[in-house]
């Protein structure tokens, strides 16, 4: 889900939405500076300022990562200030005067940021219980609109990348139900090398907001190439099908860069 935000129906859009970002708390905070050459004065000058924050928090049974990017930023305060820590978010606060954005995000109102407008960017999951097995890997997808991937589909897509596997819908449904479709297990098939138990927990769920779906991998069990291998399978097939955005841990991926993103992360480890 993604929604552009310059005008005060865009800011109450925002909050309700968000709740006002109500006890989340923020993972990530980044600043850019671009710079353009002046030839009159031979400098550098400061063309524009972006801040962006990516905050995690829970609302109406989903867990959400937002991202949150101010452009053309001309005044702010958003940095952990004298040691204390500022991620822990209350609600925040918005307006909209004389064309600009203001954003608080303490009671207080000493860390804010002052924009020309923002950009909202957000994955939504249902919120999990936890497993008996644990979970190694997590991996998550949400399409823009269109219909989800059948059961069928991941069969033969798995198929088609040579690693068969079987499938099992879960007995005990393991997510919210008002948003689930359907979850089960993919376990890969007649190598005799996976332990017992071991398998990719698939969750396909609908969007928040209408349009779209959602598609949550999960690796469970103990450390294994081939149930690692299905998930990584999947989650090319799945960002190469279809548009929509990729989230692992709290890192929003547009669809189109996710394998260039994964080779990078290949290519550190």
């Amino acid at each position: 889900m993604q929604h552009a935000i310059k005008t005060v129906e865009d800011l109450r859009w925002l909050m309700a939405h968000t709740g006002g970002f109500r006890s989340g708390y923020v993972t990530d905070l980044q600043m850019s500076k671009r710079r353009l050459f002046d030839e009159e004065s031979g400098r550098d000058v400061l063309a524009d300022t972006t801040v962006s924050m990516t905050i995690r928090y829970q609302l109406r049974g989903m867990v959400r990562v937002a991202k949150l990017v101010m452009n053309g930023v001309t005044d702010f305060s958003i940095f952990e200030q004298e040691g204390s820590d500022s991620s822990a978010l209350s609600v925040i606060q918005a307006e909209c005067n004389d064309g600009r954005l203001r954003f608080w995000f303490d009671p207080q109102g000493e860390l804010y940021a002052v924009c020309e407008d923002a950009h909202l960017e957000e994955i939504a999951t249902p919120i999990l219980t936890e497993q008996v097995l644990p979970e190694l890997a997590r991996w998550t997808f949400q399409g823009h609109s269109g219909e989800a991937p059948t059961i069928a589909w991941f069969l033969m897509e798995l198929e088609d990348a040579g690693v068969p596997c079987s499938w099992a819908i879960s007995k005990k449904r393991r997510a919210n139900g008002m948003s689930s479709r359907w979850e089960g297990d993919l376990t890969p098939a007649g190598d005799g090398q996976s332990p017992r138990g071991n398998a990719v927990r698939v969750l396909v769920y609908g969007a928040q907001d209408g349009e779209g779906f959602g598609v949550v991998l999960r690796a469970l069990g103990t450390p294994d190439r081939q149930v690692s291998r299905v998930l990584t399978i999947l989650a090319d097939r799945i960002a190469q099908r279809y548009a929509g955005s990729c989230l692992v841990g709290t890192t929003i991926i547009p669809g189109r860069e996710w394998e260039s993103w994964r080779s990078r992360g290949d290519a550190r480890a």
